[in-house]
């Protein structure tokens, strides 16, 4: 891990610092929160940064607990993945370097990992390879267990239609305009129910039509990697399932699955919520996480 450059974003009493770091070889960008405890390590979905964590992580800050996240390769302002290596090998390795700095800082005690999305997915992955130190995952509509068609549905939305067909150079403005349209109608359950300032976080990082382009092909390659990505049955700690119960992006059919294999396994279904509860009710997110796993089912 190398440290580049350091600076503060302050919340009330909370601050987030954001640093420059090297993981796995990808250069990227880290954010955090000091405080006591097992830390949280936060990981966003497709096409998202560590941006998406904000309003959880100053939630977790102000009761004292430590979280970090971190832009994967392809996302954020995190450099490009390898183009001949299977995308989530790549995320993987990240995972990996994450965690250990993160158990490293708070003493080399465990972490635990939620993620969203894709990062729900990264977050299973990493239970799975039991020489990390990872005391329990909370996957939030985790992708790779039963999905909508949400590439397709993406691709089809109108405005995305007109931003890859047009024959002229579309404004910055006009381009982050139309994404965030997008973004407030998939990833919501209603498109008013999330504030400005959570859109224009995520589309400050999608600014053309080829930056966009770039992340849908990381789509189109992602997608094979994700129809069989598990082995549940080698997951030894406590995992919390949560989903909105108004999520069109990734299904709850899957969730039978890893409650029938994984011996200390929970559900929550969030009434009212769409595919990212950390930004539209990051306060009933945050108390969960807050009361993992002693306040959950598990042997």
């Amino acid at each position: 891990m190398l440290s580049v450059s350091t600076s503060t974003r302050a919340s009330a009493e909370v601050s987030i610092t954001e640093e420059r770091v090297t993981l796995a070889g990808v250069p990227t960008r880290r954010t955090q929160v000091g405080g006591e405890g097992i830390p949280f390590l936060l990981i966003h979905g497709f096409a998202d940064s560590a941006d998406t964590w904000g309003p959880l992580m100053r939630r977790l800050g102000r009761a004292g607990r430590a979280a970090a996240a971190i832009d994967l390769a392809g996302f954020g302002m995190a450099g490009p993945p390898d183009v001949g290596t299977p995308l989530l090998g790549q995320w993987d390795l990240m995972l990996n370097a994450a965690i250990r700095d993160l158990s490293d800082a708070h003493g080399g005690g465990p972490v635990y990992i939620a993620g969203n999305s894709l990062g729900g997915c990264l977050s299973i992955r990493a239970a799975e390879r039991t020489e990390l130190p990872v005391g329990g995952i909370v996957p939030i509509a985790p992708a790779g267990l039963e999905m909508a068609r949400w590439l397709t549905i993406i691709e089809g939305e109108r405005m995305i239609k007109l931003l890859r067909r047009s024959p002229l150079p579309i404004p910055e403005p006009v381009v982050r305009e139309f994404v965030g349209r997008v973004y407030a109608n998939l990833a919501f359950s209603t498109s008013d129910s999330v504030d400005d300032a959570a859109v224009a976080s995520f589309t400050r990082h999608i600014p053309s039509v080829g930056r966009g382009s770039a992340i849908l092909d990381l789509g189109r390659r992602m997608l094979p990697e994700l129809e069989d990505p598990f082995r549940l049955d080698r997951i030894n700690c406590p995992l919390l399932l949560v989903w909105g119960d108004r999520d069109r992006m990734v299904y709850t059919g899957g969730a039978e699955r890893v409650l029938r294999t994984v011996p200390y396994s929970d559900i929550e279904v969030i009434p009212n919520c769409g595919h990212c509860p950390q930004v539209e009710l990051p306060d009933r997110l945050a108390a969960m996480l807050l009361d993992f796993p002693d306040g959950y089912e598990h042997p």
